[in-house]
């Protein structure tokens, strides 16, 4: 014979055993202040006892909150992006919420608007885009941002009327071009990240901006897609160039492909070849010599976004313009002044 199913215990059923009313169960389920101490225990024991579990939902109506933020993101393959995301989440349960991911498998107008009416129905009170790539949007048309109250953007170029919280890229490129020209090398190569990258785009134009004031030779970058395997590859190019002495790599992963590719071609590092990555990934300081790199603040940028947002959401006020989370350069093993010719 078939089991009954177990009736789903009410606030009523809470209230006759605590023997209160039903407005005092729902005051304590609500965490409101009143309710006299002996009361509340009285009420919580006769939840517990019952099994009772409030409605959440509907707690979250009533105080107009639901403690959960909304992410958007492309790719979880590459480090920016899950340290990014770990980051922001790590943050978010700080600030008491809940985060909940989308990953559409397209950078369209449409896909983004259609992730966005999901979070809707999955009730957020917040959202954050991490829009690290151009739009896939095909080419004559505009790509636009669904209008929501409380959205932060992150290491994104779509534009100043959006709340926008970024890497300083710039200055992150800057202090690793500025300390190889420092040790004495006479121009820095690169090599860059996917031309589709906003990261990599501002980090080889800061690149280029700093040989340029440095009267300094600018050599043809090498291109790479982030991947070690993309390192190697670009490295083995720019190494049959003798006169290449020093090499800035537009992340650390691609900076290990590099190594290798020096080592396989007799070029040691930093006595033939200084070099230098962007982001200190946690196995930085492993590398064979350690990675001399730019280290970017993930943490950091995980609470700039959660407190921007958190603002957004607390005050209804949309902090428009972009907010540079700063980075710092870990100078290792792996720079050295050149050897004499």
């Amino acid at each position: 014979m078939p089991s009954r199913r177990r009736r789903q215990v009410s606030m009523a059923d809470v209230a006759q055993a605590a023997g209160v009313s039903a407005q005092t169960v729902s005051r304590v389920s609500n965490g409101y202040e009143g309710v006299v101490p002996e009361t509340r225990e009285r009420v919580i024991a006769a939840m517990r006892q019952l099994g009772y579990r409030p409605n959440a939902a509907a707690r979250a109506l009533k105080r107009g909150s639901f403690h959960n933020i909304g992410v958007v993101m492309f790719d979880l393959t590459t480090t920016g992006n899950t340290s990014t995301l770990a980051a922001i989440s790590e943050s978010a349960s700080a600030y008491g919420y809940t985060v909940t991911l989308l990953s559409p498998q397209t950078r369209t107008s449409a896909s983004v608007s259609g992730a966005f009416d999901r979070l809707h129905e999955l009730l957020v009170d917040g959202v954050i885009l991490i829009m690290e790539s151009m739009p896939d949007d095909p080419e004559g048309t505009s790509f636009t941002l669904p209008d929501v109250d409380h959205l932060v953007v992150v290491d994104s170029a779509l534009g100043s009327n959006q709340a926008v919280v970024d890497t300083d890229q710039a200055a992150g490129t800057r202090s690793a071009v500025e300390h190889l020209l420092a040790l004495g090398h006479q121009t820095v190569h690169h090599i860059t990240g996917p031309a589709h990258s906003y990261s990599a785009q501002r980090r080889e134009k800061a690149w280029r901006e700093v040989l340029t004031e440095a009267g300094r030779r600018i050599p043809e970058p090498a291109h790479g897609d982030w991947s070690a395997a993309s390192g190697y590859q670009a490295a083995r190019a720019l190494l049959e160039d003798p006169t290449c002495t020093a090499i800035f790599c537009g992340n650390d992963e691609m900076s290990l492909g590099l190594l290798h590719a020096a080592q396989d071609l007799g070029r040691r590092v930093p006595e033939d070849l200084s070099v230098v990555g962007f982001d200190d990934i946690p196995l930085a300081a492993d590398f064979a010599p350690p990675l001399t790199t730019v280290h970017q603040d993930f943490a950091g940028m995980g609470r700039a976004c959660m407190a921007r947002l958190v603002r957004m959401m607390s005050t209804g006020v949309a902090e428009i313009g972009q907010e540079l989370v700063p980075t710092s350069l870990i100078v290792r093993a792996s720079t050295a002044a050149p050897r004499p010719r």
